[in-house]
């Protein structure tokens, strides 16, 4: 008589029909609702952080968390499925140390290497998140020093998490002894230090630059004939946005070492230059042409009263004068801007006053000798 209890007991390779059927069914329908539990569990852990996040949305935890517990998950189910069966998983596959392996222990070890790993991941981009929390708040404040201080935390958390996963993964899926591992390091410290030697005078860099703060994110420096604005300081390097908006990237040793100048905490830029006139300007157009871009220098919102024009001294073919002013410090393309305006604005002025450039030129002087011949 027909059964569907019996049906179901029914074995095929060692395994019933039963069996087949919790494996085939956990699969699907874990993989059918795996985005659906991995964004429930992600909104449950935002909870803890809930308190201290309000400026951040649940979207955005949501996003960094999904992959991470998806991995999690997506292990968890495979295994879960795969337990249900007995053969071929406890065969033996190899003998080592009188013991017999089978092929669900290299399952097992497989299992805890995705846990370990998705276990890590989500750490890391916990520390991601709450990184963003703080680096929020940090824009708040008018200082930029608790903005870079945010990222050196978060990158020095995120290598100490994966240290530790590491570690995990030696102990629980390779079974190393760990102890012995660290004792060995150890001992082998020295010889790694001195393999490293660069890699730590960096990491000492970035920990003076956070204690010295000569620069923050966001300062406009010049090092090394580098100039540009620090877009990110890590723990071996510095990266520098140049003026022609490139990512320069500098170690960190050379950061302290070399001389650095920290053009966002001077006040001014300084424009310094020589303009010739022709030789042929009378002395009142020179005084009235001075005069002017005194005028011109000293009304300019963008500048300070330090600047000025003088009559400078006679060139080779000119009649120089200098012309220094200081613009008030800003962003980098306006100050080009205002010196464009000033050279224009000179320009006219020379002009109007009937005085023209100088450029260099040379007179030559040729002497005709008269020669009287006796027959």
């Amino acid at each position: 008589m027909f059964s569907l209890e019996n049906l179901l007991q029914q074995v095929f390779f060692g395994n019933s029909i039963e069996q087949y059927a919790w494996f085939v069914g956990i699969l699907f329908f874990g993989f059918v609702f795996l985005r659906v539990f991995s964004r429930f569990f992600s909104r449950l852990l935002f909870k803890l952080f809930k308190q201290f996040s309000a400026e951040v949305k649940i979207d955005k935890f949501v996003e960094l968390l999904v992959k991470p517990i998806e991995l999690l998950l997506m292990a968890t189910i495979i295994y879960w499925a795969i337990n249900q069966l007995n053969y071929p998983f406890h065969e033996v596959l190899m003998k080592r140390k009188k013991l017999d392996i089978t092929y669900f222990d290299v399952i097992d070890k497989l299992f805890m290497f995705f846990i370990i790993i998705s276990i890590n991941w989500i750490v890391l981009r916990i520390i991601d998140f709450v990184a963003l929390v703080f680096s929020y708040k940090a824009s708040l404040t008018d200082t930029k020093s608790d903005d870079q201080l945010v990222l050196f935390i978060r990158e020095l958390a995120k290598i100490l998490v994966v240290i530790i996963g590491i570690f995990a993964l030696l102990g629980v899926v390779f079974e190393i002894n760990v102890l012995t591992l660290i004792t060995g390091l150890g001992i082998g410290g020295i010889a790694v230090a001195l393999a490293a030697k660069d890699s730590l005078e960096n990491l000492f860099g970035s920990f003076t630059i956070f204690i010295d703060k000569p620069f923050v994110v966001g300062d406009l420096v010049k090092v090394d004939n580098i100039e540009g604005t620090i877009e990110k300081v890590g723990f071996r390097s510095t990266q520098i946005r140049s003026i022609d908006r490139s990512i320069i990237t500098l170690p960190n040793k050379k950061m302290i070492e070399d001389a650095l100048e920290n053009l966002t905490l001077r006040n001014f830029r300084r424009v310094k230059f020589t303009i010739g006139l022709t030789y042929d300007t009378r002395p009142e157009k020179i005084k009235l042409i001075v005069s002017e871009i005194n005028t011109l220098i000293n009304n300019h919102p963008s500048m300070n009263e330090e600047g000025v024009a003088v009559f400078e001294d006679f060139g080779d073919y000119s009649i120089r004068l200098m012309v220094l002013y200081f613009i008030e410090m800003m962003d980098y393309y306006e100050y080009l801007k205002i010196k464009e305006e000033m050279n224009y604005a000179i320009t006219n002025i020379v002009m109007k006053h009937g005085s023209s450039f100088a450029y260099p030129t040379r007179t030559i002087i040729h002497q005709n000798e008269s020669n009287d011949f006796v027959d």
